[in-house]
């Protein structure tokens, strides 16, 4: 990973202004060079069209700037982060939350656990119950090899089916309860059914009970910051309900596990001992429209830290132009073109995107980056 300023920095001003195509003899050689090079992080004397497209790039000023500010916040507040992998999937972007103070990550899938575990991030954390034999079989090996790992369970035949896998192998899995909070497509109805499955994994002698999650998705991207923090609250607070029965009848809560980027800064207020957040590393458009705390519309907190640098590869229509950037490389109509508000996204199928050119005038050319 390197920044786009020092990676970019030699390229001539304004960025998107691109060179006439250079075709040599030494073309293809240049390419297995620079292909050779990027593999050993080898980075001196390489410029944008070098690379391939599409072709994501990182700032690192903003993308580390984004990590310091968590960081910063969690140790201020004193809540912890356990950061979620979805967004990025990188054991060397967990280890550098790690340095920064997270107590480990969180995974949406067995594989991505699997991927972090072996790496050596410790306190990871699989935030969707294993059902499958494949899955529950995964899940137990990961507790066998990894002493920090834990899952979640939101029903009590899936704490049946790992109690008897981990029995099997001799292991004793460190467990949180799911509990409902907003969001439909899982966690176990808050109160009295949280608070017996919670009862039957502390029970069970090979199954530790760690905590309750409760994960308000909903309030993540819910636009103004006052109605965002009336969206969270009222998601966990039957989680929190959850937790207080729990903890009166002497269950061992240690840890209480959620939120999210959108609700980073309101989830302290919330009772969570932990933050899962993830998107702040890279961030998105989606997330810079939900409006901050001080900041109006715009969601200034983590800056966008992630581009994908595409080539106009067609200009043969008025105002429009096609793109080697399409469906496959995961484009959304969402998506924004860096300093050009005027242009609008389409999609134009597997490896096609388009731009629609309404910007005052301004061009886009055949070959432009």
């Amino acid at each position: 990973m390197t920044s786009r300023r020092r990676f970019l920095g030699s390229v001539a001003a304004g960025g998107l202004t691109a060179a006439s195509p250079a075709f040599s003899a030494r073309t293809s050689n240049r390419a297995d060079e620079i292909e050779t090079r990027i593999n050993r992080k080898d980075f001196k004397n390489l410029y944008k069209e070098d690379l391939p497209t599409p072709c994501m790039v990182v700032d690192l000023e903003i993308f580390e700037k984004n990590l310091r500010t968590m960081a910063d916040h969690c140790r201020t507040t004193g809540i912890h982060l356990r950061g979620h992998v979805k967004v990025h999937k990188s054991p060397d972007i967990s280890k550098r939350q790690l340095a920064l103070g997270s107590i480990g990550v969180t995974c949406a899938t067995v594989a991505e656990a699997e991927l972090m575990a072996h790496s050596g991030i410790t306190g990871v954390l699989l935030t969707r119950q294993p059902t499958s034999k494949n899955n529950i079989g995964r899940t137990i090996a990961l507790a066998r090899q990894h002493p920090t790992f834990a899952t979640v369970v939101d029903d009590p035949l899936t704490a049946d089916w790992l109690q008897e896998a981990a029995a099997r192998e001799g292991v004793k899995i460190r467990t949180v309860v799911d509990v409902f909070a907003g969001l439909t497509r899982h966690g176990i109805e808050a109160g009295t059914p949280a608070l017996d499955l919670a009862k039957k994994v502390d029970g069970s002698k090979n199954m530790k009970l760690i905590g309750l999650m409760g994960y308000s998705g909903g309030a993540s991207h819910t636009h103004g910051f006052e109605a965002r923090k009336k969206k969270s609250t009222d998601d966990v607070a039957g989680m929190l309900e959850s937790v207080a029965l729990c903890r009166k009848s002497g269950l061992p809560i240690e840890i209480i596990t959620g939120g999210s980027t959108g609700t980073y800064n309101i989830d302290t207020g919330n009772q969570l001992t932990e933050l899962q957040a993830g998107s702040y590393i890279f961030m998105d458009t989606l997330y810079r429209r939900i409006g901050g705390q001080s900041s109006g519309t715009v969601y200034t907190d983590f800056e966008p830290a992630l581009s994908v640098m595409t080539t106009v590869i067609s200009k043969t229509r008025l105002n429009q132009c096609a793109v080697d950037y399409g469906n496959k490389a995961m484009l959304r109509t969402t998506d924004e073109v860096k300093e050009r508000p005027g242009v609008r996204i389409e999609r134009g199928g597997a490896e096609y995107g388009k731009l629609l050119l309404n910007d005052g005038g301004r061009d886009i050319k055949l070959c432009e980056r």
